[in-house]
């Protein structure tokens, strides 16, 4: 079955009807989900969603665009949960210049408590890069050289080479529906080019619903549309890229198991 590997269950949208929701996933054939943490303070609700259901996991972070509005994140209060069997990756972190709802400092400290985290606990972290390819890299590069870490560059809409040194790092790539938009012929070559053994498919839920749901609620069940045009880009079976992309989901976030139907 395929792994949406990241959404957001606890968001409005998605909670008002997630049981529903869910039934549609596993209808479509999604069967583990990755529910993912925005903000420290919100974490009951993603763990809540997470808990409520076999096969779906969470994460707890505190996205670039909450660093200002949750400042001075230390290590500690991330691995305060790293024990916990749902709670499989730190994030989402990183760096947001697009939007910068955040400070650009405080969105650094914040994405370098959790790769100390992820470090520490031996766990992923799930980055968000956004017109921040240059420091995103050198900010991986280094901490890498401080000691070793995993994690996956989600919603990857960034550049080749950042993919590239990403891979290189040990990091993996997950595409969300914006693979199957017009007008991205860059991000499809990229999805073309990199090994198949370091790709995920994620939804992004509520977000970014992909052809033909776009302009539409996004929901776990819609990852389908993106693995059938990472098949097609590479010439290969859409049984091939499930298959993929599920072992790789479970090789990256180790601590989750397959999804028994």
């Amino acid at each position: 079955m395929l792994v949406d590997s990241h959404c957001h269950l606890d968001f409005p949208v998605l909670a008002a009807d997630r049981d529903a929701v869910v039934a549609r996933a596993r209808a479509a054939g999604v069967g583990t989900m990755l529910t993912i943490g925005t903000k420290l303070s919100a974490f009951p609700g993603v763990r809540a969603a997470a808990e409520a259901y076999d096969g779906i996991y969470c994460s707890v972070g505190i996205h670039p665009h909450e660093a200002e509005a949750e400042p001075d994140v230390q290590a500690a209060q991330l691995l305060a949960h790293a024990d916990d069997p749902k709670v499989v990756a730190f994030g989402e972190t990183g760096l947001d210049y697009f939007y910068e709802h955040a400070p650009r400092e405080a969105q650094l400290a914040n994405f370098r408590a959790h790769i100390e985290a992820g470090r520490t606990a031996g766990l992923p972290i799930i980055v968000h890069t956004r017109d921040a390819d240059e420091d995103t890299e050198a900010l991986l590069t280094k901490e890498m050289g401080q000691g070793a870490f995993t994690g996956v560059l989600h919603c990857f809409t960034s550049g080749a080479r950042l993919a590239q040194v990403a891979i290189d790092l040990g990091f993996y790539i997950s595409f969300s529906g914006i693979l199957t938009f017009k007008k991205t012929d860059a991000l499809q070559q990229i999805a073309r080019d990199l090994p198949l053994d370091r790709i995920l498919v994620e939804t992004d839920a509520p977000y970014l619903a992909p052809i033909p749901h776009r302009g539409k609620s996004n929901e776990p069940s819609y990852v389908v549309h993106t693995a059938a045009k990472l098949a097609a880009l590479r010439g290969i079976s859409v049984e091939e890229v499930t298959a993929a992309t599920t072992t790789n989901f479970h090789r990256l976030f180790a601590k989750t198991r397959p999804f028994a139907s």
